[in-house]
């Protein structure tokens, strides 16, 4: 025999209810049918008693929608020869509940016992719908045969009553039995009660153990219970089975799959529970039972309670007293108040009681007057209430067999900037809830979901600043490597910002990285600032915020995005070349704040400078001396110059080819090379700033100081001196170079002659070269040499950067 029950959802609509139709005919008999009210009645039952009990006379309005609301089922669904007689039914189950609420209107007053009432007619009028519409079903009210008894404010059910009537009742089996959900009576005055909202799950359970029937089915509008909330994690998926005790822990807290009493009687007679979904039988669901397969990962699902006041009883005295907690739980038991979780430090000096928000405040007002005398004697504090939190619970079995996962837990919420208010963890290794923040809920259910691989893949969420040469070819390398990224490394990287100088889009969901452009072009005001405070705002997990400017603007806000535990991954190489104490800062703060902050291209565009250098440094090496052509603007200039090619065409071929910076005065001052052997000297654990550099230029300072336009007017003036010196170079067998020198007895950039034979002799076009003296490399320098210049290449370093965010 099969228990199925089927949800407001499940009967809402035309259509689905003739699901359900066909469902329980194709289902081998004898089986009983439960059903919940129409989706939406039950709510709409509630505030019609509300407005009844405030006597507002609108409250007739609502009972007649919901009447002609169930007279239109019927003629949608109810064959024609039945349709009198259940209309009959549902208008006489309809003339009592406007009796009840014209009485309620009157007198002004609304009774738990009159609520309760009124609340039953949304199962008891959907039951009578449901058994004329299924061929051979008979109908029940369940409540003559499901007894409760009062404790306290509640309705508890007498199972031996319960069972036995139950068993009774059906002692002849009926081939199709139908009957609503969630409605009670009263064992001893046979008033109706109710099991609570979901409780026709619990009645549906119910039944089954006292039946002990061979399965119970939950259909619902979804296939089955999932990894985490969809609504939140749109990647999470079915869980294919799950034990009583998972599917307990995750109903406990928010997986609102199953109502959570449901799983105890079942569970104790070892009745398996499938999850269905009306709307598409065909999926697999969710199975519920004693022995489940081993999961091939610790976690088996994420569950929230968005939700969460928590009190907090604190003080001294509390230290090796016995009987405070007794006192604590028996004050809020007496009280109506309910606690979904308790933790206690190790000191005894606090306990903190996690409650519904509407709880959170009558526990206060409960605590301080059992405490009242504590309190006076300044030997225990008023009771702390912290409202505007969530609880995350992070289930399963195999957790207990799995070292480190709080570890990792509380790790990659940490690098998220995830604070964490309390914690719990059983003996039993099945469940770890936490508490924060509901601002972060959305942030921890993501993060916890990607890092335990529940979903395919790890996620990085980009915010791209500058779309100009290199910002777009950097999001064109993205959108050609994003799939081979995912299929072979597991690693899925979002565009969720990308802004210029005007125009920005942003979308949680993603963008299409190859049509950026498009999403530009119908997004929002664009600018820094703007981005920073959308970060802010969207506060999605793994956020890495890519600068491919050269803007101080954009460099100004690192801080502030490091601080909320935003990796940033840089281009831009005015922040790393600030003030040393800044550039400390910076470093200081990602370490501190768990996250990454690379700037690999600020020196050598993709070429593994800096990196080399961090294993060299990391691993005990010293740096000595460094020489270094860092300028690939430059390095392009002086192997360009010929007899054909003067000075000012060259500079000019540069900029077009995108070698220099927008105003390539910036390349010929030698600033930018100065930046770029400032930061060298840092990463390899030396305090240099830009001012201690020597500068040694070869372009006159007044072509400096005038406007950009103003100095390409005037650089023809150099040309014939350059050609001049240019002939003398090549009969000397000598090469320009603008070299770059860093040891310990001081640093310089200038432009020196090259004899043939050096290393820097032969360097080609735009290429960059660097010779690392070290302890270890003394007596021949390390060299490394390639493209230190071009939009492609440093694109290519800045994406190799984001790959090192996700540590692959």
């Amino acid at each position: 025999m099969k228990v199925l029950k089927f949800g407001g959802s499940s009967v809402g609509t035309a259509k689905s209810i003739t699901n359900v139709k066909r469902i329980v005919e194709e289902t081998a008999q004898p089986v009983i049918v439960v059903v919940s009210a129409l989706g939406g009645v039950t709510d709409k039952l509630i505030a019609v008693s509300h407005q009844a009990a405030a006597t507002d006379a609108g409250y007739t309005t609502l009972v007649d929608e919901l009447q002609a609301r169930h007279h239109q089922m019927i003629a949608d669904v109810v064959p024609a020869s039945k349709q009198a007689d259940t209309t009959a039914a549902i208008d006489a189950l309809f003339d009592e509940l406007q009796s009840i609420l014209h009485g309620v209107f009157l007198i002004q007053d609304l009774t738990p016992k009159t609520a309760d009432a009124i609340v039953a007619y949304g199962e008891r009028l959907s039951s009578i719908i449901a058994a004329a519409l299924i061929n051979g079903a008979r109908h029940y009210d369940s409540r003559t045969f499901i007894k409760t008894v009062r404790l306290g404010a509640k309705h508890l059910v007498d199972f031996d009553a319960t069972n036995r009537l139950v068993r009774e009742t059906f002692a002849e089996r009926c081939p199709v039995a139908v009957m609503g959900g969630f409605i009670s009576s009263d064992l001893q005055s046979g008033v109706t009660t109710n099991l609570g909202r979901g409780g026709s799950d619990y009645t549906a359970a119910i039944i089954a153990a006292a039946l002990q029937a061979d399965v119970l089915e939950i259909w619902t509008d979804v296939d089955g219970f999932l990894t985490a909330d969809p609504r939140i994690i749109p990647q999470a998926y079915t869980i294919p089975e799950l034990s009583y005790g998972e599917a307990t822990e995750l109903c406990n807290f928010g997986a609102k799959v199953v109502y959570p009493p449901t799983i105890f009687p079942v569970c104790a007679e070892n009745i398996p529970i499938y999850v269905k979904n009306t709307l598409n039988p065909k999926a697999q669901g969710s199975v519920i039972r004693r022995n489940v397969d081993a999961s091939t990962r610790p976690v088996r699902g994420i569950s929230s309670i968005n939700e969460t006041s928590m009190v907090t009883v604190s003080g001294m005295s509390m230290v090796g007293v016995l009987g405070v907690n007794r006192r604590i739980f028996t004050t809020l038991a007496d009280g109506g108040v309910s606690a979904f979780m308790v933790v206690q430090t190790s000191s005894e000096t606090s306990t903190s009681i996690c409650t519904t928000p509407a709880d959170g405040r009558l526990a206060c007002r409960l605590l301080d007057e059992e405490f009242k005398k504590e309190i006076a004697e300044g030997a225990m504090n008023p009771a702390q209430l912290l409202d505007g939190l969530a609880t995350v619970a992070v289930v399963g079995e195999r957790m207990k067999h799995t070292p480190g996962i709080a570890g990792k837990i509380f790790s990659v919420l940490g690098h998220n900037g995830i604070s964490i208010h309390a914690m719990g963890l059983g003996a039993l290794e099945m469940n770890l809830s936490f508490v924060v923040d509901r601002s972060l809920l959305r942030k921890s259910l993501n993060v916890l979901h990607s890092s335990f691989f529940l979903s395919d893949y790890q996620e990085l969420n980009l915010f791209v600043c500058g779309t100009g040469t290199v910002g777009n070819s950097l999001l064109q390398q993205i959108a050609a490597q994003r799939e081979s990224l995912m299929r072979e490394r597991g690693l899925k990287i979002n565009l969720v910002g990308v802004c210029g100088r005007t125009k920005a889009a942003y979308c949680r969901d993603g963008i299409d990285i190859a049509n950026y452009r498009e999403a530009l072009d119908n997004g929002v005001q664009g600018g820094v600032e703007r981005m920073v405070d959308e970060i802010a705002e969207m506060n999605i997990f793994n956020s890495v915020f890519v600068d491919c400017t050269a803007s101080a603007e954009a460099a100004a806000q690192y801080r502030k995005l490091l601080s909320r535990n935003v990796s940033v991954v840089a281009a831009n190489k005015i922040a790393a070349s600030s003030s040393y104490d800044d550039y400390l800062e910076l470093k200081h703060t990602a370490r501190e704040r768990g996250v990454k902050y690379l700037f690999e291209t600020n020196v050598g565009a993709g070429l593994p400078i800096i990196n080399t250098i961090g294993d060299l440094t990391g691993s005990g090496d010293h740096i000595l001396r460094i020489e270094a052509v860092l300028s690939g603007t430059l390095n392009y200039v002086f192997n360009t110059l010929s007899e054909d090619v003067s000075l000012s065409q060259a500079v000019r071929q540069a900029k077009e080819c995108g070698y220099s910076e927008p105003d390539p005065r910036i390349d010929l001052s030698g600033q930018d090379v100065v930046r770029k052997l400032t930061i060298l000297a840092r990463e390899s654990g030396y305090r240099l700033e830009t001012t201690d550099v020597e500068r040694h230029l070869f372009i006159p300072q007044d072509l400096f100081d005038g406007s950009l336009e103003n100095f390409w007017e005037r650089l023809p003036e150099l040309d014939a001196k350059f050609e001049e010196e240019r002939k003398r170079l090549l009969a000397e067998q000598k090469r320009w170079r603008f070299v770059a020198e860093w040891s310990e007895s001081g640093a310089s950039v200038s432009l020196r002659e090259i004899p043939l034979g050096h290393p820097f002799y032969d360097l080609e076009g735009s290429n960059n070269i660097i010779l690392l003296t070290t302890e270890r490399y003394r007596e021949y320098p390390m060299l490394i040499q390639g493209y230190g210049a071009g939009a492609d290449v440093t694109a290519a370093g800045v994406f190799a950067d984001i790959m090192r965010v996700a540590n692959i």
